[in-house]
């Protein structure tokens, strides 16, 4: 028996080892690995990083792309809707409000990026995150001359801070990227130009056109 016991030992020994080679560690286990949440994104941060500049140059892109936020408000018809429903198509995700004049000022850009570039492959959806006057909002849209977005709201007030605990972000406006796959590839955090021809080169890189 007592012979035995290193030959016990070692085989143990060798067993873990091997069982180590093919499951791993953490949360990448080998061959039995688990799905990247965000298998094609970082291509697309790869196409966009380099045309973060001019009228975009504050655009974040760092760090691991990450599935977007869970976000739930109001669509146009004033039913029920979520981020991911509308997953399949490119994203740029605004928040606004009437109170915040820098989200006013930028408003006609994301209405020509929409007019130019939105359809079966890309859209700007713009939130609103008012909870009272809920009727001044399309009021001040119609006054501005606001036409090819869509009007979404958040009456419930829950949007903000979500994408505040996803971005980082504490003012408005904050606009999020999000890929065709429903990840989150850049972040925002203030106005910019998006109809230059920066934000375009941007937003082609995005849907995946040439720049």
């Amino acid at each position: 028996m007592t012979n035995r016991m290193p030959l016990v030992a070692g085989g143990l020994a060798a067993a873990i080892l091997a069982g180590l080679a093919l499951y791993g560690t953490g949360s990448k286990i080998g061959n039995l690995a688990a799905a990247e949440p965000c298998p094609g994104a970082a291509a697309t941060v790869k196409r966009i990083a380099p045309l973060s500049r001019g009228d975009v140059a504050a655009l974040e892109t760092a760090g691991e792309p990450k599935p977007a936020a869970a976000l739930h408000f109001k669509g146009p018809d004033g039913a029920d809707i979520d981020l991911a429903a509308l997953k399949g198509k490119a994203l740029l995700v605004n928040l606004w409000a009437t109170w915040c004049a820098p989200c006013k000022a930028e408003m006609p850009a994301l209405d020509r990026l929409q007019a130019e570039f939105g359809g079966e492959r890309f859209q700007v959806v713009t939130i609103n995150i008012e909870t009272r006057n809920l009727d001044k909002p399309r009021k001040w849209l119609a006054d501005a001359g606001i036409k090819a977005l869509a009007y979404y709201g958040d009456p419930a007030g829950k949007v903000l801070p979500a994408v505040q605990q996803q971005t980082g972000s504490t003012g408005l406006p904050t606009t999020m990227l999000v890929d065709a796959g429903g990840c989150e590839v850049g972040v925002m955090k203030g106005p910019a130009e998006w109809a230059s021809e920066d934000g375009k080169a941007l937003i082609r890189a995005l849907i995946g056109g040439a720049s």
